[in-house]
């Protein structure tokens, strides 16, 4: 067996292990993403091999914690990608308006940055109170991170640039508090987020949801595991509404393709259609 085989079948064996003890489902994410995030981990974990941290990383919750923020991706900033979030004011904010109540999922919302985003531009277009925003991910420390609403003072510059470009219609200073060297965000903001940890490899659907979110998730898993977890949009979304991919992802090719239209191409913002009568 090559040094590369020993690798693949020491991460192999390291999943089905956290599998079992600890239900984190990493079996069907990429290989090449896997690999080089365990390298990194490895890299500064004080173990020669996975094998060698295995027995730890199965019996030590903290440890394991430290593995999960090596494999999960948790980049994300307010308002990222400003086209996008111009393009669900302009083009999917019309159609949310038509309802008394709408129900979003943001699935994978790292440490919460783009689910504040997302409730503060429903504010702008008048939603405010008749909205409410799940945001969920797999990886507990950075939904505790997020239910805070606290971020560095520093990247409220580049934040307000995004806003500002992605239709903003107030004052983005507005939103937050800036204490020390941090910036509290308003805490009207979270009352209308739910953050809960879910795992998208093995958990349940949301059911009736108007708008879902899941931008750069699906690019680090196996292609059996994309359809499933479109398929659990599928399931979650309701006629008329509305998923949201990352830029490097789409819908062209799969299983529930023939069931929406691109409503922004370019941003991978798609709408469900109505069954035929």
């Amino acid at each position: 067996m090559t040094a590369d085989e020993l690798i693949d079948l020491e991460i192999k064996l390291l999943m089905e292990g956290i599998f079992q003890v600890y239900g984190y489902d990493f079996r069907e994410y990429s290989e090449a993403s896997l690999r080089r995030r365990l390298t990194q981990w490895l890299s500064g974990s004080g173990y020669a091999t996975l094998s060698l941290a295995q027995s730890d990383l199965l019996r030590d919750r903290t440890l394991l914690d430290s593995l999960l923020r090596g494999i999960t991706v948790n980049v994300s900033e307010m308002f990222r990608d400003p086209s996008f979030f111009k393009a669900i004011r302009e083009q999917v904010v019309p159609f949310l308006k038509t309802y008394p109540f709408i129900r979003i999922w943001h699935a994978g919302c790292a440490t919460g940055e783009e689910a504040y985003s997302m409730a503060i531009l429903l504010q702008e277009e008048g939603l405010k109170g008749r909205f409410r925003i799940y945001a969920t991910d797999i990886n507990v420390e950075v939904i505790n991170k997020a239910q805070q609403g606290i971020y560095p003072l520093q990247e409220m510059q580049h934040f307000t640039r995004n806003y500002q470009q992605s239709g903003g219609t107030g004052s983005f200073s507005d939103y937050y508090t800036a204490r020390y060297n941090h910036a509290i965000l308003s805490p009207s903001l979270r009352e209308n987020i739910v953050f809960a940890a879910h795992n998208l490899a093995v958990d349940t659907d949301f059911g009736e949801m108007n708008l879902i979110l899941c931008r750069n998730v699906m690019i680090y898993f196996k292609q059996p595991l994309k359809e499933r977890v479109l398929g659990l949009f599928d399931t979650s979304l309701m006629p008329g509404g509305f998923l949201c991919l990352g830029t490097k992802e789409s819908l062209n090719h799969r299983t529930i393709s023939d069931r929406y239209e691109a409503i922004a191409p370019r941003m991978q913002i798609y709408r469900k259609r109505y069954a035929k009568k």
